[in-house]
This record gives structure tokens, sequence and C-alpha cells, in this order.
């Protein structure tokens, strides 16, 4: 018999014109509290850094991401482009580069215009009449406020004592039930799932980093959105497993997560040090750039823990 994903587009809880979905249950009463909880003598940068030649994904013929300077001291001499003459321009050092890249590169996040399914994105917006020639007028990622709230990291790969899940391993809602009983730390609504499968032990070796990913099965997908959680992130690079395991979708769990649970997707997030360190229970702090219309976005994310863990 198939395995069908049946991912239906859901209708936001909190109105039509909704483009935050379960960020919605972020408060600044619950971001306060948070704050209040977190140890800032511990800070722990969980992002990756940007340079040509890290891994990225380009399955779908994406570029890679890439860097040049578009000035330089000597060159700035040179070409005189400023019009402020060789004088000036040997006493002042100027540089200044152009980055380019996918928006789903790196340490990133996913917005609601990123996956969907027949047409029609988070909360009934409807690529017909959202998506104009140069970016999308809804769920794009400058909808996405900054986030600061509870985070709980389900180490998967410590679960199974293993340096990293193997290869297209399908994460389940036991794993999940498990390693929050293995670590003593519950999962509760209001909260950010972050989801340690190991591949990031091997950053930026990109045979090792990319590919048939383990990750969260649809089955562990729908279990961990029904606990409320407001965000879900995870040290690979699509945060579900792959390839897909139903057959009528290729990436189920985003079109879950985006279009049906209405939760953000965080992707390759370094949780090597809060693993090693036994943080399971963090005060989360992101922001990503806000580019208008856009399916993603890079973000930098910070974690505290919280004191008395």
């Amino acid at each position: 018999m198939a395995k069908l994903a049946n991912i239906k587009v859901a209708s936001s809880p909190w109105g039509s014109d909704d483009q935050r979905g379960a960020l919605n249950r972020m408060t600044p009463q619950s971001q306060a509290q948070v704050l209040a909880r977190a140890d800032g003598s511990r800070i722990y940068d969980l992002s990756v850094d940007f340079f040509v030649g890290m891994p990225s994904f380009q399955a779908a013929g994406d570029p890679a991401y890439q860097m040049f300077m578009s000035h330089t001291p000597n060159g700035t001499i040179v070409d005189n482009l400023n019009n402020a003459g060789a004088k000036i321009n040997k006493h002042v050092c100027y540089s200044g580069e152009v980055v380019f890249f996918y928006t789903h590169t790196g340490t990133h996040i996913d917005s609601f215009s990123h996956f969907g399914v027949n047409g029609m994105t988070y909360n009934n917006a409807a690529v017909d009449e959202n998506l104009g020639s140069r970016h999308w007028y809804r769920n794009g990622a400058e909808q996405i406020p900054p986030i600061i709230a509870r985070g709980v990291l389900l180490d998967i790969a410590g679960l199974h004592e293993v340096e990293c899940l193997p290869e297209s391993y399908g994460i389940t809602q036991a794993d999940c039930e498990r390693a929050l009983e293995r670590q003593e730390v519950a999962l509760g609504e209001g909260d950010i799932a972050l989801v340690r499968t190991g591949r990031m032990k091997f950053w930026p070796d990109g045979t090792r980093v990319m590919g048939n990913p383990p990750g969260m099965s649809l089955e562990a997908s729908r279990w961990i959105t029904s606990q409320g959680i407001i965000a879900i992130g995870a040290d690979q690079e699509c945060v579900e497993v792959g390839p897909s395991e139903h057959e009528d979708n290729w990436l189920p769990g985003h079109c879950h997560f985006l279009a049906e649970a209405g939760c953000v997707m965080m992707e390759l997030l370094d949780l090597e040090s809060l693993a090693r360190d036994k943080v399971y229970e963090l005060c989360f702090i992101g922001a990503p750039i806000r580019f208008r219309g856009a399916t993603g976005a890079p973000l930098r994310p910070l974690a505290m823990p919280l004191r008395g863990n």
C-alpha cells in the first residue's frame, strides 16, 4: 500500500490576515520570562560561517555561495572610482565586497512561502494572487519577528550513543519522547524544538554534511507540532529525513511544518556545543535578515542556558 503524506494547507486560528502562525504563541510576557532566567555568562553561537566553498544545497540547481571584492585599497588608487584622487586614496584604505547566494544557504530560517501544496501556502495564500515577478507579497521572511523563547534540545544522536545518526534515519515520536525522558526535560507550548542528528560534527565536509540526511519522520513532525512549539530547528539541511518516505510528496516535512502547522523551520544549526555541555533547556534568541518577500533568510541564533539547569 502506498505511503501518502496527505498534507493540507491550514487556515490560521489567528485570522485570515495572519502571517506568523505558531509564532503568535510568543508574547512579550513569555519573552521577558525566558530572558529573566537566561545565564548571560554562557552564550552559544549556533550558526556557521559563510565562505566560498561552503557546503550548500545545489541538487535543484541553486548557486553556491560566492563572495568577491568590489573595492580594494590598491584598486581604489588605480581606478579612482570615488574621484578622491591618488593622494587621498593612498591615505585611506577602502575595501568592500559583494555576496551572492541562495537564501537557503548556511544557518537560515524558512518562511511560510517556501513550501505549500496545490498552489497554496500557509493560511490559504494562493501563488497566483500573492507571488509577483520578484517576490512574495504574503508569508515572506520579513514577517518573521525576532524570536526569543525557551528552547529544548532533543539530542537524538546522544540518545542512540552515536556520533551521528545513519544516513536517511527517520527520527520517530518514540525517539523524541525517549530523548526528553533521558534528558529530564519537558517540551511544551511556546517552546522551540532543536533536533540534533550529529551531522554538524562533520562541518564543513560537504561529503558528510549534505545528502540523504537523518531527520524527522512525518509521524514525529506531526507529534512535535502537536505539542504547541513555535519553531523547529535541526543541525542538517532540511530538518526532515531524506529522501522522502512518502510517494506523494518529496519534502513532506517542509509542507507539514510550513503549510499545515504554521511552524517556521531553522536549518544547519550548530548544536554540538549544547550537546557537549548537556544544555538541554535554554533561552533561544534569533532574528532573520528582513528580506522582503523572500522564502528564507540567514539567521544568527544564540543560546544561553537557563538558570537552575
